[in-house]
């Protein structure tokens, strides 16, 4: 086997705050003489969620077994996914820090599926997956992100199994989202639909274009870490690696 030096593109702020997390976790839990630092188990993590690595490719890096490399990423990534907020206290967040409107989209994460598993079949996509909601900011700061559904179901559906249409009417914000969304109601605009529009309409699309597509970027800085690409865990495990990549990115965003 060849071993080569890498790099990873994020920040020593990044590594510190995880090196925290799966420190405190081992001192809660009394755990002792393990097969890497609480520095090394975070690193490798930072690993397989910003380049995508196989636990083999992990577990020949840092001189483990793969079943040990499976065990700490799957751990420090539940760390990680618990520290993401419910969405009512996202929103209280959002609201302190006076934020004007939020901007609703629905995203599809890949899987290794089969064809014959039609529920994550998504047709829009054409492609198996898993769907979770995302909340931004205007400025495409991920403010929230949702358990996975599957991939078929469709991105109004799936708001209102997570309630969020009355999570935002209560909280009082103005939402922005794509035609998906059509008919979901409450605090949710939409764009105009249908042909032959007037041209009042179309002025108005487009201003909603304007205003949703930095927060619908978000999506993009999710799947920007390269797991995200495809991922080979369980599917109804996809919420976890997704919840973890908002806290982290978040942080990652702060170091800069």
């Amino acid at each position: 086997m060849l071993f080569y030096r890498s790099s990873l593109p994020l920040s020593r702020q990044t590594l510190n705050y995880t090196t925290g997390v799966v420190r405190r976790h081992r001192t809660s839990i009394g755990s002792r003489g393990r097969a890497l630092t609480p520095g090394a188990q975070a690193l490798m993590v930072l690993v397989y969620l910003r380049k995508g690595e196989t636990f083999a490719g992990l577990a020949a890096g840092f001189g483990v077994s793969t079943s040990t490399a499976w065990r700490y990423v799957n751990e420090t990534v539940q760390l990680l996914a618990a520290r993401s907020p419910k969405l009512a206290q996202a929103l209280r967040k959002a609201a302190r820090d006076g934020l004007l409107y939020l901007v609703l989209d629905g995203t599809l994460i890949p899987i290794d599926r089969v064809a014959a598993d039609r529920p994550f079949y998504s047709g829009k996509h054409r492609r198996h997956g898993m769907n979770p909601q995302v909340i931004a900011a205007p400025d495409g700061t991920i403010v929230w992100v949702s358990g996975a559904l599957p991939g078929s179901v469709h991105d109004l559906t799936a708001a209102r199994i997570r309630d969020i249409p009355r999570e935002l009417d209560a909280a009082g914000f103005l939402v922005l989202a794509d035609k998906a969304y059509q008919g979901t109601g409450g605090p949710l605009l939409v764009p105009y639909r249908g042909t032959g529009k007037p041209e009042s309409q179309k002025t108005a699309n487009r201003a909603h274009a304007r205003l949703r597509a930095p927060g619908e970027h978000a999506n993009a800085q999710l799947k920007h870490w390269a797991i995200l690409a495809k991922l080979r865990c369980c599917p109804h495990r996809t919420g976890h690696p997704a919840k973890a990549i908002h806290i982290l990115h978040n942080r990652e965003t702060q170091a800069r």
